[in-house]
């Protein structure tokens, strides 16, 4: 006759936990019962008390089963399990009590229910993979018949089913998820690749766009979920962008050393020709010359910054060298000067009082250039006070020129006849205003008294040009 299967043999019954976790989670076996026939084969089979790993899930909470309501274990190791009203014999138990049979098979169930929620818990959180989870769904439940298992399968049939159903919605679910997101990820990078355009074209803050460039490239690796085709080709748009930039970049700054070695090389001339003329003493030619030489090294542009430093810094001692020499001169001169300010002065005091043209024009005149004649013979004053004295010497001048003017008003023919044509005028239209009164004309004679007035008034004005 042949033998039962023993805990060892599934006769298909699927997933099975390790003898470790088997040890782990049905009671101790305490060896076969007395008298009870130990083959060969139990012994082999019999599960090895190994601790393992307790398996956990968040989704999926593990409610051990009570194993008495859909099965048993006979007095001779026969295992049954009861459904749908039909009990059938699944399987043999050598290695312990009915109870730890009972136990070990309740425990089976367990594992498989276990399975069952993992499946569940992960078609919730990974909709994509529906598919698969489907297939495996549908082995699992056309196993149930075949599985060595107590418990209630036909619960565990009904969620199998709940699974396999949903999963194409699911499926569609995740399809149209992935879709969005892909869409959102084309977006992104579509935005990404633009940007890097626009600042390969038109940006010319090399640092801050060289930065954001880096940052694209870094916010560009970590977006996924594009086609390959789609995905390379905006990646080349990228690429072009940033190689662009680059080249850009590198034109502007070889450009950029160019003109930096050219003014080095034309502020090393300036520094040259100012040394060369730091020594002269023709101020004024010089100091013009420097002046121009300043224009030029503004023209020049900048050198590399701390050889442009090292080249101001000799144009500006040769400059200050000048400069500082001239003013050394004109300082000392400027106290040779003092002295002729101070004769200047007595000058003026002396021959204010004797250039009086009220007194007689032509002594003030004789006075006036005897005057200048020694203004002149003394010579400059200090610089500071050349307007001073200017303006001193320009008083008594204009004193005796203003008296030569009134003089030759007065004896202007055309102004004197000017005056005396006004006022003829005004002396006309007043008798004429008091003609017109005596005939009692009075508005007459009020209008030619107004333009009598007014031409007197004129008259007047003349007479005061000619008379000074």
């Amino acid at each position: 006759m042949t033998q039962p299967p023993t805990p060892g043999n599934n006769q298909g019954a699927g997933p099975v936990p390790s003898p470790a976790a088997l040890a782990k989670r049905s009671p101790k076996p305490s060896g076969a019962r007395t008298g009870a026939p130990e083959s060969a084969d139990a012994q082999q089979t019999t599960p090895s008390p190994v601790p393992s790993p307790v398996i956990s899930c968040p989704a999926a909470v593990i409610t051990p089963s009570d194993p008495a309501k859909f099965g048993r274990v006979a007095e001779d190791g026969t295992v049954y399990l009861t459904r749908g009203g039909i009990e059938r014999e699944i399987g043999s138990w050598q290695a312990g009590t009915p109870e730890e049979g009972l136990a070990h098979y309740g425990q089976r169930f367990d594992d498989l229910a276990t399975e069952v929620g993992l499946l569940e818990a992960r078609l919730a959180a990974h909709p994509d993979d529906a598919q698969q989870i489907c297939a495996k769904a549908k082995q699992l439940k056309d196993s149930l018949d075949s599985q060595a298992v107590i418990g209630d399968l036909d619960a565990l049939e009904t969620r199998l089913d709940a699974v396999i159903s949903t999963a194409d919605s699911a499926g569609e679910r995740a399809k149209v998820i992935k879709a969005e997101k892909r869409a959102q990820a084309i977006a992104r990078k579509e935005e990404l690749a633009q940007e890097a355009e626009d600042l390969a074209e038109n940006c010319t803050d090399w640092k801050k766009a060289g930065d954001r460039i880096r940052e694209i490239l870094d916010e560009w690796r970590t977006i996924r979920g594009i086609d390959r085709a789609t995905d390379d080709a905006l990646w080349k748009r990228y690429s072009r962008a940033r190689d662009a930039f680059n080249r850009r970049r590198g034109s502007h700054f070889a450009e950029l050393d160019r003109s930096r070695a050219n003014a080095r090389k034309a502020k090393e001339a300036l520094v040259e020709r100012a040394e060369e003329l730091k020594d002269s003493t023709d101020w004024i030619d010089t100091a013009r010359a420097f002046r121009d030489l300043m224009s030029e090294w503004k023209a020049a542009g900048r050198a590399p910054r701390e050889v442009d430093d090292k080249l101001w810094a000799q144009f500006r001692a040769a400059q200050d060298h000048f400069f500082e020499a001239r003013n050394a001169v004109n300082a000392e001169r400027d106290r040779e000067y003092e002295a002729n300010a101070q004769a200047k002065d007595a000058l003026i005091a002396e021959y204010s009082p004797l250039i009086d043209p009220d007194k007689g024009l032509g002594a003030a005149k004789s006075k006036l250039r005897e005057l200048q004649d020694k203004w002149e013979e003394i010579g400059y004053v200090p610089r500071t006070q050349v307007r001073e004295y200017e303006n001193k010497i320009a008083e008594l001048e204009k004193r005796v020129s203003d008296a030569e003017d009134a003089r030759w008003r007065k004896s202007d023919p055309a102004a004197q006849a000017k005056v005396n044509q006004f006022q003829v005028k005004a002396d006309e239209l007043t008798k004429q205003a008091e003609a017109a009164e005596a005939k009692g004309a009075s508005a007459q004679a009020a209008e030619l008294r107004a333009q009598a007035q007014q031409w007197q008034e004129f008259a007047d004005v003349a007479a005061k040009a000619v008379n000074g």
